[in-house]
C-alpha cells in the first residue's frame, strides 16, 4: 500500500493537492525535488484554463517557475512542455516566450526536445501543427542524467565493424542507442489506451523517459498542472514518488483512482517503446498489446485507498 496525502510530507508516496499550484508550492522546502515536470495551460481557452492576454500569461508563468527553480535540487531538472499560442492562425511559440525566465534564474539548457505525434486538430490556413517542445534545463552541470534505461532499440542490431582493430566486433551499444531529440510518442485521443475526459492528457511514456533518466529511486517529481495524474504515475510505476496540484475537481478524482490502480499494478498504460501502429503488420501490432498491462475499467468499484488531509 501506498502513501497518498494532500500535503507535503517526507514520507508520502503521492502528494495530490486539490488546489492551485501558486498556494501549495509555498509549502514545499526548498531543494527537495529532483524533478519538476509539466505542461502548463497554454492559454488558448481550454475548460480548464482562462485565457488572458499574453502579458498576464507571461506573469503567472514567471511566479510558478520561480518556484519552481528554489524547490529543485542542486542536481535536479526541470522539464517545461509546451506548444503553441494561437490566435487567428497566428502562432507564438511559447518556449521562445518562456525561455527568458529560466534563464534568470542561470539554468543551463540541455535539451530542446521535439516530441512529434502524427494526430492532432486540423488546420485549413496553415500546415497542421503535429509537434510541441519540451525545454529541458538543470539547475547546475552536476545534475543526474541515465542513459541506458531510456535506450532505445537499435536500428541494425548486430551490425559490426568491417575493418581496423575492431573488426568483427559490434559498432553499436548493445543495450539500445540514445533516443535523440526528437521523440516519435503518440498522443492521447479517443482510441488510446490511456484516453479519459481530459482533452490535452499527457502520455505516460513521454514522462517515463524523463523520470528514468533523470531520477532515482525515491526522489520526488512534481507536477504544478497535474490534469488527470499522467506524472505521479509515471513516478509510483517507476518506483519514485510523485507530487502535483490540480484544481478542477474532476480531473483530481481521476487522477487520485489512477494513482491508485498504478499501486496495484492495474492501471493499463501504452508500453514505452511500443512502435506506431502499423496498418500494413496486424500481427506485429496485436504481439505489442500482449504487453500492455491489464485492468479493469477505470472506473470499476474496488477498495480504495484514503487521501489524508
Amino acid at each position: 500500500m501506498i502513501k497518498i496525502t494532500e500535503t507535503y510530507t517526507k514520507d508520502s508516496d503521492a502528494i495530490i493537492y486539490n488546489g492551485s499550484c501558486y498556494d501549495f508550492v509555498k509549502t514545499v522546502p526548498s531543494g527537495s525535488v529532483k524533478l519538476v515536470v509539466t505542461s502548463p495551460p497554454y492559454n488558448i481557452g481550454k475548460e480548464y484554463e482562462k485565457k488572458s492576454g499574453l502579458d498576464e500569461y507571461y506573469k503567472r508563468q514567471e511566479k510558478i517557475i520561480d518556484e519552481s527553480v528554489r524547490i529543485l535540487s542542486d542536481n535536479g531538472s526541470i522539464c517545461w512542455q509546451v506548444g503553441n499560442y494561437v490566435e487567428n492562425s497566428e502562432i507564438i511559440p511559447l518556449d521562445i516566450l518562456l525561455f527568458p525566465l529560466f534563464k534568470k534564474h542561470n539554468l543551463k539548457l540541455r535539451n530542446r526536445i521535439i516530441w512529434h505525434f502524427g494526430h492532432g486538430l486540423h488546420a485549413s490556413k496553415r500546415f497542421s501543427g503535429r509537434y510541441e517542445t519540451i525545454l529541458w534545463f538543470t539547475k547546475s552541470n552536476e545534475y543526474t542524467f541515465h542513459l541506458d534505461p531510456v535506450r532505445i532499440p537499435q536500428k541494425y542490431p548486430n551490425k559490426k565493424y568491417f575493418k581496423g582493430a575492431k573488426k568483427g566486433k559490434l559498432s553499436c551499444n548493445p543495450l539500445g542507442k540514445n533516443p535523440g531529440d526528437i521523440w516519435e510518442i503518440p498522443n492521447v485521443k479517443n482510441n488510446h489506451v490511456e484516453k479519459t475526459i481530459h482533452p490535452c492528457q499527457f502520455p505516460v511514456e513521454l514522462i517515463e523517459r524523463l523520470v528514468l533518466s533523470m531520477t532515482d529511486e525515491n526522489d520526488l517529481v512534481f507536477d504544478p498542472f497535474l490534469g488527470v495524474g499522467s506524472t505521479i504515475v509515471a513516478a509510483i510505476k517507476n518506483n519514485r514518488r510523485g507530487m502535483g496540484c490540480e484544481v478542477m475537481d474532476d480531473y483530481y478524482s481521476i487522477a487520485v483512482k489512477r494513482i491508485q490502480l498504478t499501486a496495484r499494478g492495474k492501471l493499463k498504460t501504452r508500453p514505452m517503446y511500443k512502435p506506431v501502429y502499423n496498418p500494413h503488420s496486424p500481427k506485429e501490432n496485436l504481439e505489442y498489446e500482449k504487453n500492455s498491462i491489464e485492468q479493469p475499467t477505470l472506473f470499476e468499484k474496488e477498495e480504495e485507498y484514503e487521501v489524508a488531509k
